[in-house]
């Protein structure tokens, strides 16, 4: 973060200062949590559900924060934000618990801070990145082709909400040169606030699939929100748009920007050819683009990684890269962000796809072949451990038949469906073909385990995958961790 002091930050959120001389400065980070505070950081007094940050804020000036970014008086020298009007504080703002309102008012501070600390950085690049799905994966692809192009910011993991956002656009100081953030919305709105609070100049759509639909209600509501990253563009900006889906083909008529379309349409000005994966489902292809082509390697599993480095290529040829160093940092990069498409293998030989960080039908369906793909041709068995996906609508038990009847049509051995809220997949994929047991229900993670203890064997590949909230991830951890040697072998 840059230099500031207490004055400073008032001054830009709109505040006054409390039990404060204004010269006290800010020169490291900002924290909501406490315990993570910094000399010199500035401590945000985020309210939740179960704890609030105005309870902390004596013990984190005491811990070296120069000060505290509060809506009400502490005990500490503090930045006292203005309070939001009732009518403000739903949606994009709102918070479990925020019951007087502070939560929205630190907020809404933040992201002023935020855009303060923009606004005093001309040097730097802004690229936005939305979509159903992807997002996370997207933004650390991009990030990695950046940051030999310039110290290169970017949030850990899925910061891509009003409070991960700021937080994140916070880290930039004067030796920053590209800062890429993640954008997610729950409603209409609210990608046009994040984009207010760090405006961008690149802005990248990937998909619109039915992540959220029962809180938007259609997949043109998702469109609409998307889109409002591409309308914040500026005139000399640019729009990354995936050619190969209409929805977010169509928001080039929502933009000022120039646009680049990305994907295999043969109109897409970077685009893959001749993709083909190898028998641990990770993808080769060539990289065409309007000024050359290279072949590129991911080193990462799934094919539908392909259009995420598409997106991230596109990105990188706009901020200078050429096609062949693009081409060699895609055939090096890493995965960075946990449960996503994470492999290993236990002592036993059996092989853990920890894919359960989220999902959405389209995410499933993703994961479901790439696990096909590593198990194809070969005497290893595929099992897919799946949880419900959530915050479907109306569709999701439409969603949730579509799911159980693919894992039966893509040759999957066994298909563990864990909790009652995703009984639809079990019974679907009963119903298709000609299975008999190889689907089952299991009433919860504790079953599962039990269910993959007794029946695992060295050479089986296992795919975990559900909404974040069935916390599924936990039994790729358990597999991961425990003594495998009660495990049957060949």
């Amino acid at each position: 973060m840059i230099r500031l002091s207490l004055a400073d930050i008032a001054q830009a959120v709109g505040g006054r200062l409390h039990r404060a001389e204004g010269s006290e400065i800010v020169s490291a980070g900002v924290e909501f949590d406490s315990r993570k505070i910094e000399p010199g950081g500035l401590f945000v007094a985020v309210p939740g559900e179960r704890v609030d940050g105005h309870d902390f804020a004596t013990q984190a000036v005491a811990d070296g924060a120069a000060g505290v970014l509060a809506a009400r008086k502490v005990d500490a020298p503090a930045v006292l934000v203005a309070p939001v009007p009732a009518a403000d504080r739903s949606g994009a703002l709102a918070l479990a618990g925020d019951v007087d309102g502070s939560g929205a008012a630190v907020l809404a501070g933040l992201a002023k801070l935020a855009r303060h600390v923009v606004d005093r950085l001309p040097r730097l690049t802004v690229v936005g990145v939305t979509g159903s799905s992807g997002k996370t994966s997207t933004k650390d692809l991009i990030a990695q082709l950046l940051e030999p192009m310039g110290p290169t910011v970017a949030p850990p993991g899925s910061f891509n909400n009003e409070l991960g956002h700021p937080w994140t656009v916070l880290r930039a100081d004067e030796s920053t040169r590209h800062l890429v953030l993640e954008l997610s919305a729950r409603g209409v709105g609210h990608i046009a606030n994040l984009c207010a609070a760090a405006p961008p100049r690149i802005g990248a759509v990937l998909n619109v699939g039915h992540a959220h639909l029962g809180e938007f209600g259609s997949q043109e509501a998702v469109a609409q929100a998307k889109g409002e990253l591409v309308e914040a563009l500026p005139a000399d900006g640019v729009a990354v748009l995936n050619a190969d889906d209409p929805l977010v083909a169509a928001m080039a008529g929502r933009t000022r920007a120039r646009v680049v379309f990305v994907g295999e349409h043969p109109d897409a000005q970077v685009r893959a050819e001749g993709i083909e994966v190898d028998d641990q489902a990770r993808p080769t292809f060539t990289l065409v683009t309007e000024q050359g082509e290279a072949a590129v390697t991911l080193p990462l599993f799934g094919e539908h990684h392909v259009a995420n480095a598409l997106t991230a290529a596109a990105v990188a040829l706009e901020l200078g890269a050429t096609v062949e160093q693009v081409a060699k940092r895609l055939s090096s990069v890493r995965r960075v962000s946990a449960r996503r498409m994470e492999v290993s293998e236990t002592p036993s030989g059996v092989t853990i796809v920890n894919d359960a960080y989220n999902a959405n039908p389209e995410s499933v369906r993703a994961a479901l072949k790439t696990l096909a793909a590593m198990t194809r041709g070969r005497p290893a068995r595929a099992w897919a451990v799946l949880g419900p996906m959530a915050e479907l609508g109306e569709l999701d038990a439409e969603a949730h038949d579509e799911i159980g009847r693919l894992a039966v049509r893509l040759n999957i051995d066994r298909l563990v469906v864990v909790g009652e809220q995703a009984r639809v997949m079990h019974q679907a994929a009963s119903l298709e073909g000609s299975w008999g047991e190889e689907s089952v229900l299991v009433p919860d993670i504790d079953a599962a385990v039990a269910l993959l203890r007794a029946e695992l064997r060295a050479g089986d590949v296992v795919l975990t995958k559900a909404s974040n909230s069935a916390g599924l991830w936990r039994v790729a951890e358990v597999l991961l961790t425990e003594d495998s040697a009660g495990w049957r072998t060949p």
